[in-house]
């Protein structure tokens, strides 16, 4: 709203004003009234589609060829991935040919010595399982036995046998020692020293060698308690549930005696099982015939049962293929508003944003897609979203978002399919409250604002960030963060002139321009301000000014149309106008717009396109965006120009059944009446007594414009007359004594429009009853203490303390003094 200093100076044919230029007390707060108005408006309805798909039907990707599909099959035999397969078995048999190894011995001739045998070969046949499965006991190394070399030459290094790969090569070099010592050369004196040397540091290899063999076979004693007890397990309690699920299956359900129940009954202790004895993931042995099992499960087709497998398998970690698969089945399950129950207190949400805070775009896309598709659903769900927004699922949405911005240009397709679910999923989370601060602490505004200039040209990603903005900038913290983005207004309007076709979004962008300049001045200006912004508004609006060549629905003739469902184009201006009514505000902005002639030619033209009976809130904005840049008085702008033209029109909404209506087309003539042709047309249209009869709707700010009408029109000595033979000064006097004495600039106003009346001599306007009743209103309005008791709401007394000292007091004063001679007199 723009300050009291900033308005400009509008001289008053009936009282003047203070100087504009001196700071008061009024400005402690914001006006509860104001000259110029911000508008407000229904925020946008979003339908919610009648089928839960991926994309729903007014998407462009609805009748894509390459989009991901939104229903399908699966069975058993779709998941036939390494993860469910059954070893085979089957041995590979030994090669024939049989390397040798060679080692020097005297003279340089070849000593062909055979590996030494392991010391437990039953211990080594014995298949190693968990993350020591690629460890080889010390014992099954081959040492070499040192070749005995002339005195010359010096001792060589001890060959031996290595394994191929580093990552299999556990065992350090020194563990693969000879049992006995290194025998020194006969007839090597001169290498007696070193040869000595040589023995004692094998003694100490040999000592470390011994240490790690027993830390090895610590090791595997453990393993092999850890193993025992997992067998336990499978022996006691899994393997006995897996045989009951494979009966099961194999004689079909419906010849179960078990049933639905049973077979969940017995997924839930499989799982808890798992659980306890902490073998989920990749540690249980059997996890193979587990999987196996669990997918043969699915083609029993329970929406229940598919639900436990998946939990099942999402703890089991599957990958690749089969969590592509588990993903669409959870996805499938979520397509039923009917199953939304089931996924209430189940562990797959926790599962589905682990995927979403884990899998990488590239190569787990799809999975990232069905899972997000599933919360997008889930989020539907009142219940359900709460729960998403305790485990964190904006804060997981954030870091998806920061993943998918830096996407390759190959995947820029399947990011996009991910942002539309992800998105939507976003749009469902804003309507929590506990959501709102998650959104601004998270810097989600700014993030949402790169991916709308990221994706500029994808409409169903801009839709459903236009929708995010359009329910967050509701609420002043989200609306303040989304202010302060740089760059957001040319963002907007970039958005807006490149889809302007697509009436949800533009609906939706507006909403939001309209919510941030509602409140904040500095808005206005930097919206004003962007490039080719006023002319992207007004092709809009006249892309969307219906033309007498447009149908009308027959529901909207009656004006009972649906709020929920309005005239797109009506939509579409009524946010639009509201954007353009804030920012006549600003007191640099409204000037230029008043001075605006296509601006003001589309105006004119709503207003007689339209009536109230069809288009309500749009002929309401629209006039009182005409009252905002009616109040800047420029010799030629636009507005004065047509000052005529526009009092006609502002007299079908004066004469409407809309009490809306009726205020804002008062409103607009308490400023078009500062001209004498508009004061002139009134009289001569008989429209005063109509106004005088305003004064009766007990409603404040009707009282107000009216009695700022009637003040101008009482500045002219000709219209005196007419206006007392309908009885004003009894209404004037009704309303200053049941509504002045909680309203002190409406108190002021009345006072003002009695002294324009009188002429300055109350005795040709009022009677010596209504002149004593008066002097006792001002006498008790006029003091001070006792006039402030009356106001209840302590946090406002400031403001009315101003008000009365401004509005009030100088004005009533002077309109007791001129009553106190007549009362002297009588």
């Amino acid at each position: 709203m723009a300050s009291a200093e900033g308005k400009p100076d509008i001289s008053s044919p009936f009282f003047p004003r203070r100087n504009s230029l001196i700071k008061t007390s009024a400005e402690i707060v914001s006006e509860v009234r104001q000259s110029l108005n911000v508008q407000s408006t229904q925020r946008p309805f979003t339908p919610r589609d009648a089928h839960r798909q991926l994309f729903g039907t007014s998407s462009v990707r609805a009748n894509a060829d390459n989009r991901p599909p939104s229903t399908f099959s699966l069975h058993a035999q779709n998941f036939d991935t390494p993860d469910s397969r059954p070893g085979s078995g089957t041995r590979l048999s030994p090669l024939n040919h049989k390397p040798t190894l060679q080692v020097l011995g005297v003279g340089g001739d070849p000593v062909h010595i055979l590996p030494k045998p392991p010391a437990n070969p039953l211990e080594v046949r014995r298949p190693l399982i968990g993350p020591r499965a690629r460890l080889q006991r010390a014992g099954s190394l081959p040492i070499m036995p040192p070749a005995e070399t002339d005195g010359s030459e010096k001792l060589n290094k001890r060959p031996e046998q290595r394994q191929s790969s580093a990552k299999q090569r556990l065992i350090p070099d020194h563990a693969a020692v000879h049992s006995g010592p290194l025998r020194p050369v006969p007839n090597t004196t001169q290498n007696e020293s070193k040869v000595s040397s040589q023995g004692a540091d094998l003694d100490v290899k040999a000592s470390m060698g011994a240490k790690c063999k027993a830390d090895v076979k610590n090791n595997d004693s453990k393993l092999c308690t850890e193993q025992d007890s997992q067998s336990l397990v499978w022996n006691n309690r899994i393997a006995p549930l897996l045989e009951q699920l494979e009966a099961i299956v194999a004689g079909g359900l419906m010849d179960s005696e078990v049933g639905d129940d049973g077979l969940c009954d017995l997924c839930d202790q499989l799982y808890d099982t798992m659980a306890a004895a902490d073998i989920l993931g990749h540690r249980c042995k059997g996890r193979s015939k587990i999987l196996r099992t669990l997918f043969r499960l699915i083609d029993l087709n329970s929406s229940r049962l598919n639900l436990h497998i998946a939990k099942i398998c999402l703890q089991l970690c599957v990958s690749g293929n089969n969590l592509l698969n588990i993903c669409k089945l959870v996805f499938k399950l979520s397509r039923s508003e009917s199953n939304d129950d089931l996924f209430q207190d189940s562990p797959v949400l926790d599962s589905l944003l682990d995927i979403l805070s884990t899998e990488d775009v590239s190569s787990s896309g799809e999975v990232l897609l069905y899972s997000v598709g599933t919360l997008k659903f889930l989020s539907g769900n009142r219940t359900i979203l709460k729960r998403l927004l305790d485990k964190n699922c904006v804060g997981v949405s954030h870091k998806l978002i920061q993943r998918l911005q830096p996407i390759e240009e190959t995947n820029m397709t399947l990011a996009g399919h991910i942002l539309v679910q992800l998105t939507a999923t976003l749009r469902n989370l804003a309507n929590h409250p506990e959501s709102r601060p998650l959104f601004v602490s998270f810097g989600l505004l700014s993030d949402l604002c790169l991916l709308l200039r990221q994706h500029h040209k994808d409409q169903d990603v801009c839709t459903n960030i236009s929708r995010i903005f359009s329910k967050l900038s509701s609420y002043s913290k989200c609306r303040l963060a989304l202010s302060q983005t740089h760059g957001c207004y040319q963002l907007f309007l970039e958005v807006l002139s490149q889809h302007h076709q697509k009436q949800d979004l533009v609906v939706r962008l507006l909403f939001t321009l309209g919510n941030i300049t509602a409140k904040s001045d500095e808005a206005r200006l930097q919206l004003f301000q962007c490039e080719g912004s006023v002319d992207t508004l007004l092709q809009i609006y006249n892309r969307h000014q219906r033309r007498d060549t447009d149908k009308v629905h027959p529901q909207q003739q009656t004006g009972t149309q649906h709020p929920g469902n309005p005239h797109e184009s009506d939509d579409v201006l009524v946010k639009l106008v509201r954007v353009l009514a804030n920012m006549c505000i600003h007191r640099s902005v409204g000037p230029a717009l008043a001075n605006n002639a296509t601006f003001i030619q589309l105006l004119i033209e709503t207003l007689e396109l339209r009536c109230v009976q069809e288009s309500e809130e749009l002929t309401v904005n629209t006039a009182a965006t005409i009252n905002n840049l009616s109040y800047y008085e420029q010799p030629n702008s636009a507005v004065r120009n047509c000052h005529l033209t526009i009092a006609k029109l502002m007299m079908k909404l004066l004469l409407s059944p809309s009490m809306d209506a009726v205020l804002e087309a008062t409103r607009v003539f308490g400023n078009l009446t500062q001209s004498s042709e508009v004061r002139d047309y009134l009289m001569q249209s008989k429209a005063h007594p109509f106004i005088v009869a305003l004064l009766d709707s007990k409603s404040p700010d009707v009282c107000f414009s009216a009695c700022g009408v009637l003040t101008n029109l009482a500045s002219d000595v000709a219209n005196r007359e007419s206006l007392a033979l309908v009885g004003i000064a009894a209404k004037l006097m009704d309303c200053l004594q049941d509504l002045g004495q909680g309203d002190w600039q409406l108190a002021g106003q009345l006072c003002q429009a009695i002294w324009n009346l009188a002429g300055g001599c109350p005795e040709s306007f009022l009677d010596q009853e209504q002149t004593e009743a008066l002097l006792d209103i001002l006498t008790a309005y006029l003091d001070k203490d006792e006039a402030l008791k009356w106001i209840q709401n302590e946090d406002l007394k400031d403001y009315h303390k101003a008000c009365w000292e401004l509005e009030f007091f100088p004005v009533a004063q002077k309109l007791l003094q001129g009553l106190q001679p007549l009362t002297l007199n009588s």
